[in-house]
């Protein structure tokens, strides 16, 4: 049996009732983790199912097909990654992985396996909800409530496509835009190569060199870091991919 560590901190109750901004199910064999989890997604809008094993959790997405799927690598007697693994055989639901293994090859593998996003216990119920909302708007899965992401110096509208820097327009290309915005939409959450093809050029490497993304990481660096060598905001993960800094 798997020795779980590093639990998810808690946060108080609201006590407003929620307007349901999407269906999470969460995958998780310690039920005080799964109804904490759940009280704290309530309180952000999310109606929220649970399950306890990766076989209620296949069952569960058969028969009403969940937003979005929080599951914990460390289930006690099965393999998240496993779980993830059978799962992607048949859906596309986003998948947001949960563990206290933070190893970069563990993170690596579950990229590789097809979750959106990777978080690491301890964790604040804030990060997960940015989290959650992240996954759903980039998947499509939630609106968008913020045209405009604004993180002091640097502004980036969606709706005008302008980039601002220290009050100053930052002339891009459309497809410099494409990928600063999307990296943005979701602070420091890493994406590959691949995932950046596929999310903002529509491709994948077996058509595209995925060195198309590198250039284009280089280029957006020249025009709003101070240092491209030494990013601020577009951060290089050695052996992964890029995230956005906030």
């Amino acid at each position: 049996m798997t020795t779980r560590t590093n639990r998810v901190e808690a946060a108080p109750r609201n006590g407003y009732a929620p307007s349901l901004f999407g269906r999470l199910l969460i995958v998780d064999d310690e039920a005080d983790v799964r109804s904490m989890l759940s009280r704290l997604l309530e309180d952000e809008g999310y109606s929220v199912e649970q399950a306890s094993t990766g076989a209620e959790a296949s069952a569960a997405l058969a028969l009403r097909p969940p937003d979005l799927v929080i599951l914990d690598v460390m289930l006690s007697t099965e393999d998240g990654f496993d779980v993830l693994a059978t799962l992607r055989r048949t859906s596309n639901v986003p998948v947001i992985l949960v563990t206290g293994r933070g190893r970069e090859a563990d993170r690596v593998l579950g990229l590789k396996l097809g979750a959106d996003d990777y978080v690491v216990k301890p964790f604040s119920s804030a990060e997960l909800a940015a989290r959650v909302g992240s996954v759903l708007r980039r998947t499509g899965r939630r609106p968008d409530l913020d045209d405009v992401m604004d993180f002091g110096r640097l502004t980036i509208d969606t709706r005008s496509r302008e980039v601002h820097l220290d009050g100053g327009l930052v002339e891009t290309t459309p497809k410099e835009f494409d990928l600063l915005a999307f990296l943005a939409g979701s602070p420091r959450q890493v994406f590959t190569r691949d995932q950046l093809l596929a999310q903002v050029w529509s491709s994948s490497s077996a058509w595209q060199d995925a060195g198309t993304v590198t250039e284009h990481v280089r280029r957006v660096r020249r025009k709003i870091e101070a240092d491209p060598e030494n990013p601020r905001w577009v951060r290089t993960v050695r052996g992964v991919g890029y995230r956005f800094e906030p």
